[in-house]
């Protein structure tokens, strides 16, 4: 398998490199320091293709493969976690989770405005009580036979989302809820929200550690009536649907960690060859080269299992055990780069006058979202065991 980038794919990433040092990089800390959403990018990435990536052209979408897709939120990443994450939950969470199994009628009616970057999109699955433990959902959906405000049958669903990237911006929602509590997760089934409907609203905004310039809040429920229509699927899938759409969110939180980890490495060196100690730079200093040189070798490996997996993606080949190991091996990489960005910082990588404690606060969300590093150790071993 081949990992090198082709002429087309190193052109985008490029182009994309470009519009993240130009239209992102200026604002970087003034949107963290203010946790400010910018919502100001998404024309810009509409016009690039970015919010839709992964779609065929016959929903408006850009039409590129999981390779392409890697490269993007890479580059990204490496200038702003935040806008990374919030292109990748857009593309391979909510509209992703449309793509895959809503029919031609929701397509047309919600995927083609998300893909078209009309809004942004938001995924619903964290609860509460409802974290590593995705089966133990305790939001309901009640069928009705009729609405009073809809004149037609549906369900009404109580509960609540936690930790949904865009909770507040969006104006569609794809979210599970328990239809058969007897049925266990098999009783779970997927949901198409929009902002328009009584009942369904934003809730409270999180104060983040890292990350702060992409949008995370609750969502709430409150007999919110949803038209049979809005079912994705047949009832009773949405736990498994949710498990195939989380294949792709980790190759893309891969991504975006290989990106704040390459942000990381990349910041480490340009102060190491400025920074003067002992009469010369401290790059110069063996033990600031062996943190170097371990970097760049743990985000290139970090990088070609990423590839490896969007490759396999691509080719249409059962990703689970590959997403769960580039999500798994880059994620934790990002957090040892950054770390060590800080450290080679000295200092000054504990003040906000360099980029390095920005990284480090951006990375270690990247161990815990879309699957924690536990939860993927033992989705990796149950799949070497089940092999063997």
């Amino acid at each position: 398998m081949n990992f090198e980038l082709s002429e087309d794919q190193l052109q985008i990433k490029y182009s994309v490199r470009e519009f993240a040092e130009s239209e992102i990089r200026p604002y970087v800390m003034e949107w963290d320091e203010a946790q400010h959403f910018p919502e100001e990018l998404r024309p810009k990435l509409a016009e690039l293709g970015l919010m839709g990536i992964i779609f065929p052209e016959e929903y408006g979408g850009a039409g590129m493969g999981y390779v392409e897709y890697v490269t993007i939120i890479e580059e990204i990443g490496r200038v702003c976690g935040s806008v990374g994450l919030s292109v990748a939950a857009h593309n391979s969470l909510c509209s992703n989770h449309l793509f895959m199994f809503a029919n031609e009628t929701q397509k047309q009616k919600y995927l083609v405005p998300l893909v078209s970057g009309e809004s942004w999109g938001a995924w619903g699955l964290t609860e509460s009580q409802a974290g590593s433990d995705s089966a133990g959902t305790r939001t309901t959906a009640v069928r009705t036979e009729a609405s009073q405000a809809e004149g037609k049958a549906g369900w009404t669903v109580n509960g609540s989302k936690n930790f949904i990237t865009h909770a507040l911006a969006c104006q569609t929602l794809v979210a599970v809820a328990v239809t058969d509590k007897e049925k266990g997760n098999r009783g779970i089934s997927a949901f198409i929200f929009d902002k328009s409907m009584e009942g369904f609203d934003g809730d409270k905004k999180e104060n983040k550690v890292g990350m702060r310039a992409s949008e995370t809040a609750s969502v709430v429920f409150e007999d919110c009536f949803v038209p049979q229509e809005n079912l994705l699927g047949n009832e009773g899938e949405g736990f498994l649907q949710c498990m195939q759409v989380l294949d792709g969110g980790r190759i893309s939180i891969a991504a975006l960690s290989v990106g704040i980890a390459q942000g990381a490495y990349e910041a480490a060196v340009k102060y190491a060859k400025e920074r003067q100690q002992f009469g010369k730079a401290i790059a110069e200093f063996q033990a600031i080269q062996f943190k170097l040189a371990d970097m760049a070798t743990q985000i290139e490996c970090a990088r070609l299992l990423t590839r490896q997996a969007a490759a396999t993606k691509d080719a249409g080949k059962p990703v689970t055990q590959r997403s769960a190991m580039a999500k798994l091996y880059a994620s934790e990489t990002a957090v040892r780069a950054a770390e060590e960005c800080v450290q080679i910082h000295g200092g000054y990588g504990y003040t906000k006058d360099y980029p390095a404690e920005k990284y480090w606060r951006d990375s270690k969300l990247c161990t815990i979202g879309e699957g924690t590093s536990e939860i993927q150790r033992i989705v990796i071993a149950k799949n070497l065991l089940r092999s063997m």
